[in-house]
């Protein structure tokens, strides 16, 4: 009897070549390989993202429109054909039974080949979707398997058990690949190697959620049993589905309770409250803080006086006040002597936030300097001077806070702004200016609670769900281009009041390859024809800092009437006296730009509006963008439809390469399996004796074969 594998055993298994496999020469390794499938356990991570139901044969009598049906057929009819609208030749056979005739056809063949694959009398089982056109039903490029002369279907179904009497799996091809192919070599793979898939789980986790075997689990997702539901498969909502996510979704959390724990175990800080600075402070603001902006600051105030580092994510809503949480956080790590490094990842962004701490730090007599990529030299080996000697208490500012040969002489808390915009690397390398220095990562771009748990599950979350007092919602509206003298008059109409607007373009000047129109051009057409009595400034990324700052400090002090500006005002801009955004080209931008644009209006006491113009050329994504934002002023619903639109990978973009790839779950579907899983991967992770006991060493072992070297945890043996 031979001793069953070792979970060593059974990785080194899984990285088998596909050159090993029968029927896989040369030319199919190089298309797997466009498919990024080098090995086995690629292929058998490359799961099916549709099935078909070809089950059962049925008349044609009682085929289904808008059903894929699988069918038995003979050629009554084949012929060449023109469309009588656009004059499009196409190729239509007719096919019938016993019961009746349906039409099939193909847009696109080769003539001679068709001709000689439909001679009149030709018999077949045919599969594909049908539609209907009035009385007419019909199917579009039909997949087709010719029966023998005199062959019974029946012996062709049984002869073939990869194509027919059962549910089958449809795979992402790539070009000179068909599903015929990949089937036959993924059930090869799969029946040999599905067993040397096995995960180290905790029996009582296994039971507690009641998994099924790993290897299982694939032979089921690939090959489903024929009395599978069709429904629970096409919705990811299979038990063997379930599992696979779980495993991933598991060792994804454990990872990330690991990186917290790390956290957690570092010394840091044990910042204490003398509200030196933090009481004055609120006692100058010209508000009172909102009960959710206190909640919070008592939750970062709790981490700062632990002894362990904070690694804290505060979200909230544009306009939530999350910059003065910011500075009270700031405050009590300079009270303790320590410094402050607030990053930003744009220029105009980085000031925005210099020009609003700078005041208030001024007055509490403590110094704060601003770094960027275009500080002069001489400037920059100043302020490098001042950090290293602890002359400057805070430094605001760009990537360039994160360089090299920028030195802190005690460096306490660093503060990443739209950390969206930045990857965890970042994190990593801002937290190595100081001794375990205290991290708050902040976004005013919502954030779905299952990104949250995935992108950033090695941070405590803190969320302002509430706004000041006095914001009222904005009255968003969609106009087509050609109704725009109405986006205008709601404007004059403001203008009248003593109010002001911003408009805003998607381009700095006009190019040859876009007809959008461009804020310089944009400014200048207003300016002459539709707004000549109004003051009219213009702002652009292309601007020096000193003359952005000007006329932004004109638009603030009501000596402008219109900004006309591109998305540089997207964040850190606040005119309570503004009340109209109209955003030009509207279905160019992204949700979270839109939500973001609008949040610079409705900070006052009157009612404020967003006008969104759109062309009539809108793409169907473009219409939903828009909609959503005509139907809800919420940052949260906005996420979760942004998130549903763009799927995962582009909401979070490229930067988050801290992170291992799904093969399996889905954010938009599993968010209830996440839960589940970071319960008790967290669980795991706080065992004190999850690092050293032999009881977890295969478990440890996955979870390094899953990360790779991303954990940088040198204690995971």
């Amino acid at each position: 009897m031979s001793l069953k594998p070792t979970y060593k055993q059974c990785h080194e298994f899984l990285g088998t070549p596909l050159d090993t496999i029968r029927g896989v020469g040369p030319r199919l390794v190089e298309k797997f390989a466009k498919m990024g499938v080098f090995t086995v356990e690629h292929a058998l991570y490359t799961l099916p993202f549709r099935y078909e139901d070809r089950r059962r044969l049925t008349p044609i009598a009682q085929l289904k429109p808008d059903c894929k049906e699988i069918f038995v057929g003979e050629v009554l009819a084949a012929s060449e054909k023109t469309t009588s609208r656009s004059r499009r030749k196409l190729f239509e056979v007719i096919v019938g039974d016993s019961s009746g005739s349906i039409s099939l056809k193909w847009f696109h063949y080769r003539k001679t080949w068709i001709q000689k694959q439909y001679p009149l009398g030709r018999r077949g089982i045919f599969y594909g979707e049908v539609k209907r056109f009035g009385a007419i039903r019909e199917i579009h490029h039909p997949d087709v398997d010719f029966l023998r002369e005199g062959q019974d279907p029946q012996s062709l179904l049984e002869s073939d058990p990869l194509s027919f009497g059962r549910i089958l799996p449809v795979y992402p091809l790539t070009e000179g690949l068909t599903q015929k192919t990949i089937r036959k070599i993924w059930k090869q793979i799969v029946d040999r190697y599905a067993e040397y898939v096995v995960a180290p789980l905790p029996d009582e986790i296994r039971k507690r959620q009641n998994l099924m075997p790993l290897s299982d689990a694939l032979r089921r997702v690939h090959f489903p049993s024929s009395d599978s539901s069709l429904k629970e498969l096409e919705e990811g909502m299979s038990p063997a589905r379930r599992t696979l996510v779980f495993d991933e979704l598991f060792y994804l959390e454990l990872g990330m309770a690991l990186k917290r724990r790390g956290v957690l175990l570092e010394e840091g800080h044990a910042f204490k409250l003398d509200h030196i600075y933090t009481k004055p402070l609120a006692g100058m603001l010209p508000f009172r803080l909102t009960e959710a902006q206190r909640r919070v600051l008592g939750e970062i105030k709790r981490d700062m006086m632990s002894p362990h580092p904070m690694n804290r994510l505060l979200q909230g809503d544009v306009g939530s006040g999350k910059t003065v949480v910011a500075l009270m956080a700031a405050l009590v790590a300079i009270e303790n002597r320590t410094q402050v490094a607030v990053v930003a990842p744009t220029e105009i962004l980085a000031e925005q936030h210099f020009f609003q701490f700078q005041g208030w730090m001024k007055a509490l007599g403590l110094g704060v300097v601003f770094l960027t990529g275009s500080t002069p030299t001489a400037q920059r080996r100043e302020i490098l001077q001042q950090l290293k000697n602890s002359t400057v208490d805070m430094v605001v500012g760009t990537h360039a806070v994160l360089q090299d040969d920028v030195e802190f002489a005690a460096l306490g808390l660093g503060i990443i702004d739209e950390q969206h915009r930045f990857g965890v690397l970042q994190r990593a390398c801002l937290r190595k200016k100081g001794k375990h220095p205290d991290l708050l990562v902040m976004t005013a771009t919502p954030i779905p609670r299952t990104l949250a748990l995935t992108v950033y599950g090695d941070l405590a979350l803190s969320v302002i769900d509430q706004m000041p007092p006095g914001r009222q919602p904005v009255n968003t509206k969609v106009i087509v281009d050609q109704q725009r003298r109405q986006a205008y008059q709601t404007i004059r109409n403001e203008l009248v009041e003593g109010r002001q607007a911003y408009i805003v373009y998607p381009l700095v000047e006009e190019t040859e390859k876009s007809d959008l129109m461009a804020a310089t051009e944009g400014a200048e057409f207003l300016q002459e024809k539709v707004f000549p009595d109004k003051r009219i400034g213009v702002l652009h990324g292309k601007m020096r800092p000193a003359d952005k700052e000007a006329i932004m400090r004109c638009f603030k002090a009501g000596e402008l009437d219109i900004l006309v500006s591109t998305t540089v005002i997207e964040v850190g801009i606040d005119v309570p006296n503004a009340t109209v955004m109209m955003i030009e080209h509207a279905e160019r931008f992204g949700l979270a730009q839109l939500h973001q644009l609008r949040g610079r209006v409705g900070r006052g006491q009157h009612q404020s509006y967003c006008l969104l113009i759109r062309s009539h050329r809108c793409s169907e994504d473009g219409l939903r963008r828009l909609d959503v934002m005509e139907a809800t002023t919420d940052g949260f619903k906005i996420a979760e439809a942004d998130l549903e639109i763009r799927g995962p990978g582009e909401f979070l973009g490229t930067r988050q390469s801290g992170l291992p790839d799904f093969r399996v779950a889905n954010l938009i579907r599993d968010g209830r399996i996440l839960e589940q899983a970071r319960q008790e991967a967290f669980s795991i992770a706080n065992d004190p004796g999850f690092l050293t006991s032999d009881h977890y060493a295969e478990l440890r072992q996955a979870l390094k074969d899953r990360w790779g070297d991303r954990l940088e945890l040198a204690s995971l043996g």
